[in-house]
């Protein structure tokens, strides 16, 4: 298995096609079990190396007889297995932290059903100095991570078994393209519309929609 690197223009990536979108930074934890997932996982675990996550647009996460084959995405995010935990023979649980995004050139099908690809990676967003209308977005991002921590740390006082935060360290309330995308990821949109935000090559555009998303949604305003 080839990892690509930033100036890798067809590296070839074995793909996760995932009924959610992963952004860069962004946290994901997977109970994998499917024979085609369960070797692929293991050897990016071993090698160190990443797979791609990628938005269904057609078919299911798990493939049963009969069903329509997956269609997904042309972009996506890369994931860097962070823990990983075999709880009983046939079962991983594996959390991953996104990396850079990445868009497909081609792809196939393994005989084991595998999807792989040769994909371009996309170069990393720089930090986005957030403009003055915009500065609600990290204020009340702040503010929910606060309330979270606040009810994760309770319950874990209580000894009530709590899930991992959605939003991962280090917190980085001042930089716009990190801003935008926990919003992406903790917004109730629809799967099209998260993944549009994706695909959005420019940061400040993505943390602009983010702010009226807020203001339609009644969660923030300007």
């Amino acid at each position: 298995m080839t990892a690509p690197s930033p100036h890798a223009s067809h590296a070839v990536l074995p793909l996760f096609p995932l009924g959610t979108t992963l952004f860069p930074q962004g946290l994901l934890s997977l109970r994998v079990f499917e024979l085609r997932y369960l070797a692929m996982i293991g050897e990016c675990h071993r090698t160190g190396q990443p797979f791609g996550v990628v938005s269904l647009t057609q078919g299911a996460e798990v493939r049963l007889p009969g069903a329509e084959i997956e269609q997904f995405a042309h972009i996506g995010t890369l994931a860097r297995i962070t823990r990983l935990d075999k709880p009983q023979p046939g079962l991983l649980l594996i959390e991953c932290e996104g990396s850079q995004r990445f868009r497909i050139h081609s792809r196939s099908q393994q005989k084991n059903s595998l999807w792989t690809a040769q994909v371009e990676t996309l170069s990393d967003e720089p930090p986005l100095a957030i403009p003055p209308d915009l500065q609600h977005t990290a204020q009340a991002l702040e503010r929910l991570v606060q309330a979270l921590q606040a009810r994760h740390d309770q319950q874990a006082a209580a000894g009530a078994p709590v899930p991992r935060l959605p939003v991962g360290l280090p917190h980085r309330f001042d930089d716009g393209a990190w801003v935008a995308n926990r919003w992406c990821e903790l917004l109730p949109v629809q799967a099209e519309l998260r993944q549009r935000l994706l695909e959005l090559d420019s940061p400040l555009v993505r943390l602009e929609l983010v702010s009226d998303l807020l203001a339609r949604t009644g969660i923030a305003s300007g």
